[in-house]
């Protein structure tokens, strides 16, 4: 079974020590992401801020004079939450894609930590190395055992470093789809996290056929014998999104975004700079409202008020529900007809557009 599972993380090309899963989840680059603090917010945010920062002032205030302002804090507190909700209810695309990008957004392993148990993580494609941009490893969620897949950007410098940003060279999707097939082969359903700006574009990656291993796992996928689950988490641009987006099930959390390329990326083709990014995302409909309507996607993940920034805990809570709910629904599919479906639900992609159009 070892060599089904691929090399452990002592045998990679990477020279550090080896950790325990457990070490791993409790790591502090894994940790559940602070609250986002009063100082700090995204442009279109910045009301919020400063009402935020006010009530800040009035407890801080309270507990120097002694007086009791809990009244006004809790009508203020009021107001925050009014505001929140407005502004939220009415992003615009390119706000969207600002809030799928915040610094303290849930990732890959904040999930694995908060509703992933018993994980052991799984490194290597036993042809190159491990590529850390994409964590594999099984689990339990509930009480169903899972193979997880998922994009990981990374927390600090040092993290995203070794992550390229999330950005997956071919050896992550070759990992990836390898331990898709050892999930297929023990009856385990797969559940893929997408969260990532592309595939890594560098002259390594191509010279190592990064367009060949999309290509191969866009195929795999396709007709895998198990029930695959994906969700885009936070960023879902091109290929790289792609690679780990091919299932029975694509849902999206409602604050990320799915394109073929990125904002930035499209108005550098049309508008030759990226100034034209805001105009680019509108264009794109990458939304999680947009994809819907358009049948690009099945369903949307609600998050907490003012995003899952805001608070990872339920954000994690509804993406478990979500899991587990569609994970009931599937298994009681024979593979067979699952694989039909599959098949239909792929060539469906694009239908709701023309008709739109």
């Amino acid at each position: 079974m070892a060599k089904q599972t691929g090399t452990r993380k002592k045998s990679s090309p990477d020279k550090s020590p080896p950790a325990s899963p457990v070490r791993q989840k409790a790591a502090p680059e894994t940790a559940t992401p602070a609250p986002v603090s009063p100082l700090m917010g995204l442009p279109f945010e910045q009301p919020i801020v400063k009402l935020e920062r006010q009530i800040q002032e009035l407890i801080v205030l309270q507990e120097q004079k002694g007086v009791d302002y809990s009244h006004e804090i809790a009508k203020m507190r009021e107001n925050l939450i009014g505001l929140i909700k407005k502004t939220y209810d009415n992003l615009s695309a390119w706000e969207t894609v600002q809030v799928a990008r915040h610094p303290n957004r849930p990732q890959t392993r904040d999930y694995i930590h908060m509703i992933i148990k018993d994980f052991e993580e799984l490194h290597g494609d036993r042809r190159y190395g491990d590529d850390k941009a994409i964590v594999t490893g099984t689990g339990r969620i509930g009480s169903q055992k899972i193979m997880l897949i998922g994009q990981q950007k990374g927390r600090d410098t040092k993290e995203k470093i070794a992550c390229n940003f999330g950005c997956a060279h071919p050896e992550g999707y070759r990992k990836a789809l390898l331990k898709m097939q050892f999930a297929a082969k023990f009856g385990l359903p797969v559940v893929c996290l997408i969260d990532t700006p592309g595939a890594y574009p560098g002259l390594g990656s191509e010279e190592r056929g990064v367009a060949e291993a999309i290509a191969v796992n866009l195929r795999e996928m396709s007709v895998l014998p198990t029930p695959i689950i994906c969700i885009v988490i936070g960023e879902g641009a091109s290929g790289g999104a792609l690679g780990i987006g091919v299932g029975d099930r694509l849902a999206m959390m409602q604050y990320a975004w799915y394109s073929v390329i990125s904002p930035e990326g499209c108005s550098g083709i049309l508008w030759k700079g990226s100034a034209n990014a805001p105009d680019a995302a509108e264009a794109l409909k990458l939304t999680s409202n947009h994809l819907r309507e358009l049948g690009v996607i099945d369903d949307v993940i609600r998050e907490p008020l003012g995003g899952a920034h805001r608070n990872p805990r339920a954000a994690a809570d509804a993406l478990e529900r979500y899991i587990e709910r569609s994970l009931r629904e599937l298994k009681s599919v024979p593979i067979p007809q699952l694989l039909d479906q599959r098949y239909n639900k792929i060539r469906q992609y694009g239908v709701g557009a023309l008709t739109a159009d």
